[in-house]
């Protein structure tokens, strides 16, 4: 791991984080929640918020796809997505659903300030965000899909995301 130049546990929970927060909202598979983990640790994200029924930790499903991220990200557990938002909106955070909805940003099109602070709310697999979560964002986020199928298992879009939100904030 040295000559890989990763940093211990202890040096990643102390390193800063990209202001950037990843709220699950009812996620059914465990296994999807371990990935977004994993992927969250990944790009240095400040933290996991997860609502509603999704599986939280300590969870064999989610140990199993984290390979152990669930220690190292930060991560909160809501009754609903509406008291997350309503902590993120009070600490400054502009949040976005990500999904397909009339008038949403393309995903590759906005641009955000590298120190803005922003969450992105991930829906269930099948039903997506809640339109009433969608209510309370700043607006939806959509990955541009050019094949026949238009949605992205969860936690491909969390990384699909995540690296173009992180990618304008990493140094070369």
């Amino acid at each position: 791991m040295a000559e890989l130049g990763r940093k211990s546990v202890e040096e990643f929970r102390q390193s800063a984080k990209i202001p950037v927060i990843v709220v699950l909202e009812n996620i059914r598979s465990a296994y999807n929640v371990g990935s977004v983990f994993r992927t969250s640790d990944a790009f240095l994200i400040e933290a996991i918020y997860i609502t509603g029924y999704s599986a939280k930790p300590p969870h064999k499903e989610i140990k199993k796809t984290a390979l152990g991220a669930e220690e190292t990200v930060s991560w909160k557990h809501f009754p609903n997505a509406e008291t997350a938002i309503a902590e993120l909106r009070n600490a400054g955070y502009n949040i976005y659903a990500a999904e397909q909805a009339e008038g949403s940003y393309r995903l590759n099109a906005i641009g955000f300030e590298p120190e803005e602070k922003i969450a992105v709310i991930f829906g269930n697999e099948v039903t997506g965000v809640e339109q009433s979560t969608i209510a309370l964002s700043d607006g939806c986020l959509e990955i541009p899909q050019l094949g026949m199928k238009h949605s992205l298992n969860i936690a491909t879009a969390v990384g699909v995301v995540l690296w173009e939100l992180v990618r304008g904030r990493i140094g070369s």
